[in-house]
């Protein structure tokens, strides 16, 4: 698998992995090196900009809710600096309408945690407009819920109440819900 990669990779096999998660960063970053990738990471969105304006990458992951702003502050600066550069937008919180931000201002794709590096692999290195493959393991039902109900929440600055109204759901339904674990 190693040495498809490489060889798919061409010359300039720079990537910068941009996630506030420090442990699944750092986890990332020896996979996609065991890949043939030469990482580099940045934790927060002015790392990852001031690398983008120092060192453009040839690719990039990005997550798109950092703690400092947007990941998509870091997609344009790349795109300013690099247009060539490959860059996938990771993120937990996955919705439509930050998808379509996303490409548009120049991501080559979008993917939704958790991802793991085979995913993020393939994302980086698709060919021409071909639809990707399915997932070989697609969130649950019930995860895909859960993420539903945990966007809602941060959108609404994590008030439950307000939560609770917006998803038309009983208040300590609610409460149940989010003091238990992510299903898988």
């Amino acid at each position: 698998m190693a040495d498809d990669v490489t060889a798919d990779l061409g010359p300039d096999r720079t990537l910068l992995l941009v996630d506030d998660d420090e442990p699944f960063v750092k986890r990332l970053a020896r996979a996609m090196e065991r890949r043939g990738f030469i990482t580099e990471t940045a934790e927060s969105v002015a790392a990852g900009k001031a690398i983008a304006q120092s060192r453009p990458p040839a690719y990039a992951v990005v997550d798109l809710r950092l703690e400092d702003g947007n990941g998509l502050d870091v997609v344009e600066a790349l795109r300013e600096r690099r247009p060539d550069c490959r860059i996938v937008v990771l993120t937990g919180y996955g919705a439509i309408a930050t998808a379509v931000a996303a490409v548009k201002i120049g991501a080559t794709d979008y993917l939704s945690k958790p991802a793991d590096a085979n995913d993020v692999t393939n994302a980086l290195l698709a060919k021409g407009e071909a639809l990707p493959g399915p997932p070989e393991n697609p969130m649950s039902a019930d995860r895909v819920r859960w993420e539903h109900i945990q966007r809602v929440y941060e959108m609404c600055d994590r008030n439950v109440s307000e939560t609770a109204r917006r998803l038309s759901m009983h208040r300590r339904t609610l409460q149940r819900i989010l003091a238990k674990r992510s299903p898988k």
